[in-house]
C-alpha cells in the first residue's frame, strides 16, 4: 500500500522520509520497469532517451530508442547527420523541433566538449531544446549527479503522498520535498523508483498532476496546427520540392493554414524554401 502523509505540507519529518524511503525500496525491487535505455547506461543513450521522454509516451520510446541508437550511435554520428536523414529517424516521435535540438545539441558536445557530454546541469541546460528540468535528469542518470527535478510520473507521486489534500502545488514545492529525500547515493535507482511509483500511482487514483499549479489540459490534437505541422514533414519527407497549394491539396487542408505552418517550420529551420518549392 503506498504511504501518505496528509500532516507533511510543511515538509516530511525524518520518520516520515524514512518511512517513505523504506517503501519505495522495497516496492521498487518487484516491480522495477525495464527499458534499454536503463539496462545499457551511457552518458549518450541518457541523452537521447531524456529528449525523447520529454514530451512522448515511454511505450513509443521503447520501440523507437534501438533503432536510432544503432544509426547514430555517439554524438559524432548524431552531429553530422542532416535535417531529412535526422527527420525521418525521428518520424512517429511527435515535436519535430527535438529532432533538430538534439542534432544541434551533438553538434556542440562533439565540438567544444570533445564528444565527452558535460555533467554540471547548469552546462547542459545551455543546450538546445534542453531546459532546467531535463538537463537535472540527464545528470541524474548518466552521471548520479545529486541533482532536484520533478517530472509528470514524480510529481503524480509527490501529490498522492504528501499532498493528498492539498490543490494548486507548485513544482517549488515539490522540489523542497524532493531534496529533503534524496539520498546520497543511488540517485540514477532513487529516481528510477519515483518515476515507476508514480506511474502505480496514475494507474490506480488516476492523474494527480491535475492539483498541480501548472497544470494544463493538453490541447486536441485533430485539427490543430501541430498536427498540420507533423503532416507537412511527412509530406515533404516521403516526396521533397513541393508548392504550398500542392501541400494543401495532399493534405486536404486550406491553403493559408498550410503555408502559415510552413512560414512558422522554416523559421524554425525545418524547412526550406526555393523558387516556391518546400523540402526538407
Amino acid at each position: 500500500m503506498i504511504p501518505q502523509y496528509p500532516s507533511a505540507l510543511a515538509g516530511p519529518n525524518v520518520q516520515q522520509r524514512e518511512q517513505f524511503a523504506a517503501w519505495l525500496w522495497s516496492w521498487f525491487v518487484t516491480h522495477r520497469r525495464s527499458f534499454v535505455w536503463r539496462e545499457q547506461i551511457s552518458p549518450y543513450g541518457v541523452f537521447v532517451s531524456e529528449v525523447m521522454l520529454q514530451q512522448t509516451q515511454t511505450a513509443r520510446i521503447a520501440q523507437r530508442f534501438e533503432p536510432f541508437i544503432k544509426q547514430f550511435n555517439s554524438f559524432a554520428s548524431l552531429a553530422a547527420a542532416d535535417n531529412t536523414t535526422i527527420l525521418h529517424a525521428w518520424q512517429g516521435l511527435g515535436y519535430n523541433r527535438r529532432a533538430i535540438y538534439l542534432r544541434d545539441a551533438a553538434r556542440i558536445v562533439q565540438d567544444e566538449y570533445g564528444g565527452l557530454l558535460p555533467q554540471e546541469p547548469a552546462i547542459l541546460g545551455q543546450l538546445p531544446g534542453i531546459g532546467p528540468a531535463t538537463a537535472a535528469s540527464i545528470a541524474a542518470f548518466a552521471f548520479e549527479y545529486p541533482s532536484v527535478f520533478v517530472e509528470t510520473n514524480i510529481r503524480s507521486l509527490l501529490l498522492y503522498v504528501f499532498f493528498p489534500e492539498q490543490s494548486d502545488v507548485s513544482d517549488a514545492l515539490l522540489c523542497n520535498v524532493l531534496t529533503t529525500l534524496l539520498p546520497k547515493k543511488k540517485i540514477r535507482e532513487w529516481y528510477y523508483a519515483l518515476t515507476d511509483a508514480g506511474v502505480l500511482v496514475k494507474e490506480l487514483f488516476g492523474n494527480q498532476n491535475t492539483r498541480s499549479s501548472g497544470y494544463a489540459k493538453q490541447s486536441t490534437f485533430v485539427g490543430s496546427r501541430r498536427q498540420v505541422r507533423g503532416m507537412i514533414l511527412k509530406q515533404l519527407l516521403q516526396l521533397p520540392f513541393q508548392s504550398g497549394d500542392e501541400l494543401a491539396s495532399a493534405m486536404q487542408k486550406e491553403v493559408h493554414i498550410v503555408k502559415s505552418v510552413l512560414e512558422d517550420l522554416e523559421r524554425e529551420g525545418l524547412v526550406r524554401c526555393c523558387e516556391s518549392l518546400w523540402s526538407v
